[in-house]
């Protein structure tokens, strides 16, 4: 439905992935299934909503600043047989609302889409309290949840169309800010759970999630100067992990997983706890926000200040491998 091609990929990522996924995503999805309703926590503005409030006034309520009410109403339509998208910025929504997406998408099962906006450190100089670096790991821990994490705008797109068809709980991630590096400027097949391969490499193996994907194809190009080969995997899936892929690179020297997210309870996690449970395999090492608050700034302040720009990782990876 969503497809790719450079000019495309262009428009996507100056929307970046809130307004890819809203705008576009939705938008395509809305013509053909007309029982979506999308729920905001008074975020339709910075999401993109404009259009499709405007041709689709009676499939969308504004809650406010309410995001536990907004799961539970969420709830409440899709009992009803109603396919409902909630969106709300990924702290206050990974946070505030835990108990209800527990209860509500976890225990009872029902069907909501859970968009998480501005991930990450998106929000930028609104500081630490609307940094989103743990909502990872506070919902993957939830029975049957699906968690996305999608690598570019267009992507984005294809993953909330892809969520909708899944008919189950899901929580879609959403990285970056307006002009959103692009990864992929021709057509793929978008599959939930499994990760795509975009890189093929012998010596080390990248498993990236959102918008560090664009980083770890970014910092690749610094360590193969230096020799080494690297593969690159696209995790835009972070639950359920596609082991799969995991276990093709086995032969790898080394695995690295990178995330704009703290390092316990995310993709690095994810990761770990499968090799945990194999025999051999190899070492994991785990770039991301290492436990800790940052000084706020801009985003590639931010970025910078966790050692997430390309330069930065690679000059860790490269740094790790001299003693592997």
């Amino acid at each position: 439905m969503i497809e790719i091609n450079k000019l495309k990929a262009k428009i996507y990522s100056r929307l970046g992935q809130n307004g890819a996924a809203f705008s576009i995503g939705l938008m395509e999805k809305q013509k053909i299934e007309s029982n979506i309703y999308v729920i905001s926590a008074d975020m339709s503005e910075p999401v993109g909503l404009g259009r499709f409030k405007s041709k689709y006034p009676n499939n969308f309520i504004n809650m406010g600043i309410a995001e536990q009410n907004m799961i539970g109403v969420a709830a409440g339509m899709t009992s009803e047989g109603n396919k409902v998208i909630v969106d709300a910025q990924a702290c206050f929504l990974s946070m505030r609302s835990c108990e209800q997406i527990r209860q509500y998408m976890g225990y009872m099962k029902q069907n909501i889409i859970a968009v998480g906006i501005s991930s990450g450190f998106a929000l930028t100089f609104f500081g630490n309290t609307h940094y989103a670096i743990e909502d990872l790991s506070i919902l993957r821990s939830v029975p049957g949840i699906t968690i996305l994490s999608p690598s570019d705008a267009g992507q984005a797109a294809k993953a909330l169309i892809a969520a909708i068809d899944l008919n189950k709980p899901v929580y879609l991630r959403l990285t970056g800010t307006l002009n959103c590096p692009i990864v992929y400027e021709d057509d793929y097949h978008f599959d939930i759970g499994k990760g795509i391969e975009i890189k093929e490499g012998s010596d080390l193996t990248i498993f990236a999630t959102g918008i560090m994907v664009s980083h770890a194809l970014q910092a690749s190009e610094v360590i193969e100067k230096k020799g080494f080969s690297v593969s690159i995997i696209d995790m835009h899936t972070i639950k359920p992990i596609d082991t799969e892929v995991i276990k093709k690179h086995f032969g790898s020297r080394l695995f690295v997983s990178i995330e704009e997210h703290n390092i316990i309870g995310g993709l690095g996690t994810a990761i770990s706890e499968y090799l945990s449970s194999e025999k051999q395999s190899p070492s994991l090492f785990r770039i991301g926000i290492s436990d800790r608050f940052s000084n706020p700034g801009d985003y590639n302040h931010l970025l910078s200040e966790n050692r997430l720009m390309p330069q930065d990782i690679a000059e860790d990876i490269l740094t790790k491998l001299e003693f592997s």
